[in-house]
């Protein structure tokens, strides 16, 4: 069977060409910051003083990568750590004024970059094809390294 009509390829080439897309709309604007950079800051945006278990689950990436993360997004004063009320062994995280500052900049491109990305596609077949990703993203969810845990309850 010829790669270029297998699932897994396509799915692989549409992520490099997402990516790609991505990254290109930062570069053009000056800002330093790769897809799951922009899931963390959006999602700690949206529940301040999420912890990085839970934020790991949130955005479907494994801890010990996303921790990684954390530590470079830290490291750029985008985001901070502060000690859980709840558990004194988990870290509570939020966005700095940098970081806030940074993502208002990146969300305007992440929304018109993604027509980019379907290019070719009219509007009905962009709307198909998501319903399509998400319904398999959802059905392979629990064999996925990294399961996505939508509104998980915080760790602590």
């Amino acid at each position: 069977m010829c790669i270029y009509h297998l699932a897994g390829h396509l799915i692989r080439r549409v992520n490099q060409i997402s990516v790609a897309t991505f990254l290109d709309s930062m570069q053009r604007a000056g800002i330093q910051l790769t897809p799951v950079q922009y899931s963390a800051l959006a999602t700690i945006q949206s529940v301040p003083g999420i912890d990085q278990a839970t934020l790991a689950g949130r955005i479907a990436y494994d801890r010990a990568t996303l921790g990684k993360v954390i530590d470079r997004l830290e490291q750029r004063a985008l985001v901070e750590r502060s000690v859980s009320p709840k558990d004194r062994r988990s870290k509570c995280l939020s966005l700095s004024p940098l970081g806030q500052q940074v993502l208002a900049q990146a969300q305007p491109l992440v929304e018109s970059a993604q027509p980019k990305m379907m290019a070719g596609l009219t509007e009905g077949e962009q709307t198909q094809l998501l319903a399509l990703l998400d319904k398999i993203a959802i059905s392979g969810n629990k064999q996925s390294r990294a399961p996505l845990v939508q509104n998980a309850p915080q760790s602590d």
